[in-house]
């Protein structure tokens, strides 16, 4: 496996904000609603994006392991 470029990092590191902002905004909606079939798919909404950004900051941590000594 090479090591992810800056661009790429910076890439990631944007999308993870993105998944981080859409849990945000999907906790919120989820406090405003009452009808339960809704509420149902915010918090389907918020696993989904949890996974996601989970699955990003595990990508960067591997990552971590093999990326140049810039000492």
């Amino acid at each position: 496996m090479k090591p992810l470029t800056g661009k790429e990092l910076e890439y990631l590191a944007d999308c993870m904000s993105n998944e981080d902002l859409l849990i945000k905004q999907a906790i919120i909606s989820l406090t405003h609603v009452q009808n339960p079939a809704v509420q149902q798919l915010f918090t389907g909404i918020v696993k989904e994006h949890q996974k996601h950004y989970q699955t990003l900051l595990n990508t960067v941590q591997q990552h971590a392991s093999i990326a140049p000594n810039m000492s």
